[in-house]
């Protein structure tokens, strides 16, 4: 993450955090009693207003965003332009002067600010506000994004153009919080979409080749497996969000053993105990059926005698405990470590699941994998019943 990002982020934090403090110090109804205290607390909150609406990017959240930029630096209007379209427009003299944004941006678009008047715009109204300008530019990853254009009736004195900067550079901080969650975004596809990937071949052909299997001596069990498939495979490769209930993948995970049953008989046993408290609990899509496809690919296959694979999901006060355990032929604990780090080969998404866990809840929600040879393996996982922003889709 670069470091404007970081500034930002750091930022971003504290201004929400002493927002937070100062409203609550409002609702307690503990009076602001100085004037420097009321103007604290109004920059504040006006700062909080604009933040969520920029972190949406300056096309989708400007219009909504530009009122409280304008609020705090009390011009009669401002205007935002991406360098190429003014974005959006607040204040007095927009069906006049809205068409002299781009030219009143240009020097600014180069980087820096500019101060223009008096006169910016032509104007036949003799109380027009709009005489005056400070363009400041907007940069993001020390790339120009646009201007940001207050306009004033006087000239601007020079503690207005440090705060039209200041706005600025609050604004492309913002901006900046954007686009890492764009880049975020991005990253968490391209994550599920190596997950995808990695539904082993060979458990679709030879899931339908145990389907086959039943077509001729018991079709109707083979149409509910061929249904069953379906679902599965639907679930897994369809367009989906972030996250999911643990109710819908423990079901995808059901469909999945049920054709892995198909083809192993009663060499594979499963054990499901569930809570149901933590059914609608919120989880990273396809963050446990790689840990199961793990244990039967790699703790059952190539095995003559029966195997056991136990999932168990437990309500733990403000967690869901979850767990997959096989009592296959185990692994040696160092290449466990190296398929959480990345360092060992690839077991299917095991580095991919704990990474995903850590980056969503944080470093203390990582897998944990208990195994040694001859030993099984047991993969743990905790998951908090509820996180801001983490919501099912």
């Amino acid at each position: 993450m670069s470091s404007p990002v970081v500034a930002a982020v750091v930022a971003a934090v504290a201004v929400t955090l002493a927002a937070v403090l100062l409203t609550r110090l409002v609702r307690s109804r503990l009076v602001l009693g100085t004037t420097e205290d009321q103007t604290t607390y109004r920059i504040l909150h006006t700062t909080s207003l604009a933040s969520p609406e920029l972190r949406a990017g300056l096309a989708a959240g400007a219009d909504k965003a530009v009122r409280h930029l304008r609020e705090l630096l009390a011009t009669p209007a401002l205007a935002l332009t991406d360098g190429d379209d003014v974005v959006t427009w607040d204040g007095a003299g927009a069906n006049q002067h809205v068409h002299d944004v781009r030219r009143h941006a240009a020097r600014a678009l180069d980087g820096g600010t500019d101060v223009l008047g008096p006169n910016v715009v032509e104007c036949d109204r003799v109380d027009c506000p709009v005489r005056h300008a400070v363009a400041a530019a907007l940069t993001t990853d020390d790339r120009v994004a646009g201007a940001l254009i207050a306009y004033t009736s006087a000239r601007p004195s020079a503690g207005l153009v440090r705060a039209v900067e200041e706005v600025a550079r609050f604004v492309s901080g913002q901006l900046e919080l954007a686009e890492f969650d764009r880049e975020r975004a991005k990253l968490a596809e391209a994550e599920i979409r190596a997950l995808r990937a990695q539904i082993s071949p060979h458990f679709i052909y030879n899931a339908l080749g145990a389907i086959a299997s039943y077509v001729r001596t018991e079709p109707e069990h083979a149409r509910e497996l061929l249904l069953e498939f379906a679902d599965f495979t639907r679930y897994s490769f369809r367009r989906h969000g972030d996250f999911t209930t643990l109710a819908e993948e423990l079901r995808s995970i059901e469909r999945y053993l049920t054709l892995e049953k198909a083809r192993f008989g009663e060499r594979l046993s499963v054990t499901l105990r569930v809570a149901p408290e933590v059914l609608p609990v919120a989880v990273p899509f396809l963050c446990l059926q790689p840990l199961v496809e793990n244990a039967v690919k790699h703790g059952l296959e190539g095995r003559a005698d029966p195997g056991h694979i136990t999932i168990i999901a437990e309500d733990a006060g403000n967690e869901a405990l979850i767990s997959i355990d096989d009592d296959g032929v185990g692994m040696d604990p160092e290449l466990a470590r190296g398929l959480l780090s990345g360092d060992a080969g690839d077991r299917v998404g095991l580095g991919n699941v704990d990474e995903r866990l850590r980056a969503v809840f944080g470093d203390e929600y990582g897998l944990v994998i208990e195994t040694a040879h001859g030993a099984g393996t047991k993969v743990s996982l905790r998951v908090p019943k509820y996180r801001p922003g983490v919501h099912a889709t």
